[in-house]
C-alpha cells in the first residue's frame, strides 16, 4: 500500500542497512509532538485507524521495485536488495494513543518496535497520516467550544488541500466533536451523519427566488434550510418565510452575520416561526463564533469550511518520529539526537496521566494512580483489535476534552532523566 509514498532517503539508509548486515537489528521509534502548533494548549490525537491500514498493507509492487532499481541513487545497492523489497511486510509491534486523546507537547502518540528497516521506512507517511487529522480534531474541538452546545457542520471539503485530505478532515472534525459533515463518502465509509442545504446556484436557476424555495420545500420538506442571502438577506428571509410549513429554518453565508441574524430572528419570529433554526457559515472559526455568541447573535448552529479543514491558523505541527532505542545481537542501545534545539530523549517510553499532570517516563515504570496512554494496537504486523467506530471515539473524546483539554504539566520520570544524562555523556565522551 503506498510504499513510495515516502522519501528517498528511507530507500537509500534501507539500502544502506542491507549492505550493512544490519535488517535483523530491531529498532524502535516514537512518533512524539515536539511542540504545540501556535495558539494550542495541547492536541487531540487523530489518525491511527488509517495509519495502522497503511501498516498492515504495506508492500511494494514489482513495478515499484523496477522503478527503484533505475534509480541513480541506488545504482549501487545489490540486486538481492531489491529481491529482498518484493517480499517486505510490516511484522513489528505498534502502540499508540487513542485517537481523541488530548496530548501535549514532549508526549509520543505512537510507539514502533520492529527490524530496522520496516521501522524506518514508514516514517514519512506515519508523520503525515498522523499530523494532519490531529490537527483538524484539534480545531474542530476548539470550534465546538466556541459553539458553547451549539451544533458545528464541517463543509471543508472543497476547500481542502486534496479530496482526499477533505475526506480525512471530516472524519478528523466529527472526532473533535462536529455534528456532522457535508462530505458524502465521509458518511458512507466512516458512519458520519451528513448535511447540506442549498448552493446560490439553485436560486440563480430559478426565474425568482421564491420559486427556486418553493422547489426546495417540495424536494426536502422540513429538512429544506433555505440560503436568504443570494440577493438581499431581508427579502430572501421573507420570501422563506412567506412559504408557510413545513418550515425548518434558514442559512446566511455572509454580510454582519450578528446584524443579519438578528433580522432574520426578527422576521421569522414575526411570520410565526419562533422555532425556526438559523444556521451561519462564511469564513467561520472559533473566534468569530465565540465572538457572535458573546454579543448575543440568536444562532442555532455553525458550518465552518476552510478555517477547519485546512487548520487555517495553525497548518503545521512540530511532530517528530526519533529512534530511542536500536537492539544488535540481543544487545540493546538506547539512543537520542543532541543537536541544538532538537534534542530528544533516549528509551522506550510510556505516558503516564494523572489527574494534575503528565509523566513521560521509561515503559517499565509505573506511577500510583496514573493510567498509561500508549497501549498496544499491533503486533507482529496485525491490528489486535479493531478501533471503536468513530462515533464512539467522537464520544470517549468529548470526555476527556472536559477533563484534560487545557494546558497541564508535562515532566519527566527521576529515571528518564537519568538515562538521558547518562546517554548524554556517553555521547559526548565516547563512552
Amino acid at each position: 500500500m503506498k510504499a513510495l509514498l515516502t522519501d528517498l532517503y528511507q530507500l537509500t539508509m534501507a539500502a544502506g542497512y542491507y549492505l550493512a548486515g544490519k535488517t535483523a537489528d530491531r529498532a524502535t521509534f516514537e512518533l512524539s509532538v515536539r511542540r504545540l502548533p501556535a495558539g494550542r494548549s495541547f492536541v487531540l490525537a487523530a489518525g491511527l485507524e488509517q495509519a495502522l491500514d497503511y501498516l498492515e498493507g504495506l508492500r511494494f509492487t514489482t513495478e515499484e521495485v523496477d522503478y527503484l532499481r533505475r534509480l541513480p541513487q541506488l545504482a549501487a545497492a545489490p540486486g538481492e536488495f531489491f529481491s529482498w523489497l518484493e517480499g517486505f511486510r510490516f511484522t513489528g509491534e505498534v502502540w499508540a494513543v487513542e485517537e481523541g486523546t488530548p496530548v501535549f507537547a514532549g508526549e509520543p502518540l505512537m510507539r514502533i518496535t520492529a527490524p530496522l528497516v520496516e521501522a524506518q521506512i514508514p516514517e514519512t507517511y506515519l508523520l503525515a497520516t498522523l499530523t494532519f487529522p490531529t490537527l483538524v480534531a484539534t480545531k474542530a474541538a476548539r470550534m465546538v467550544e466556541a459553539a458553547q452546545g451549539r451544533p458545528v457542520i464541517e463543509f471543508g471539503t472543497r476547500r481542502a488541500h486534496t479530496a482526499e485530505a477533505g475526506l480525512v478532515g471530516a472524519r478528523a472534525a466529527y472526532l473533535g466533536g462536529c455534528e456532522g459533515t457535508s462530505n458524502l463518502e465521509a458518511g458512507r465509509r466512516f458512519g458520519i451523519p451528513v448535511y447540506g442545504t442549498m448552493a446560490h446556484s439553485w436560486t440563480m436557476v430559478f426565474d425568482s427566488e421564491m420559486e427556486a424555495f418553493a422547489q426546495l420545500q417540495k424536494l426536502l420538506g422540513d429538512r429544506a434550510i433555505y440560503l436568504v442571502d443570494t440577493y438581499d438577506t431581508e427579502t430572501g428571509t421573507t420570501n422563506a418565510a412567506g412559504l408557510g410549513t413545513p418550515f425548518y429554518g434558514v442559512r446566511v453565508d455572509s454580510g454582519d452575520l450578528l446584524e443579519d441574524s438578528r433580522m432574520i430572528r426578527g422576521i421569522l419570529d414575526r411570520a410565526g416561526f419562533p422555532e425556526a433554526r438559523i444556521m451561519a457559515s462564511g469564513d467561520l472559526n472559533e473566534i468569530r463564533i465565540q465572538d457572535l455568541l458573546s454579543a448575543g447573535a440568536p444562532i442555532d448552529s455553525f458550518g465552518v469550511g476552510t478555517e477547519l479543514a485546512t487548520s487555517a491558523d495553525a497548518p503545521s505541527m512540530g511532530s517528530i518520529y526519533k529512534l530511542v532505542q536500536i537492539e544488535h545481537q540481543g544487545r540493546a542501545r538506547p539512543t537520542a539526537k543532541r543537536s541544538l534545539q532538537k534534542v530528544s530523549l533516549p528509551g522506550i517510553k510510556q505516558v503516564f496521566r494523572l489527574p494534575d499532570r503528565d509523566i513521560v517516563g521509561l515503559e517499565s515504570e509505573s506511577f500510583a494512580g496514573a493510567r498509561p496512554l500508549l497501549e498496544p494496537v499491533m503486533r507482529a504486523g496485525r491490528r489486535l483489535v479493531r478501533p471503536p467506530p468513530v462515533v464512539e471515539l467522537r464520544r470517549r473524546a468529548a470526555a476527556k476534552l472536559a477533563a484534560y483539554g487545557h494546558s497541564r504539566p508535562v515532566v519527566l520520570s527521576q529515571m528518564l532523566e537519568e538515562l538521558s544524562a547518562e546517554v548524554s555523556w556517553s555521547l559526548t565522551t565516547g563512552n
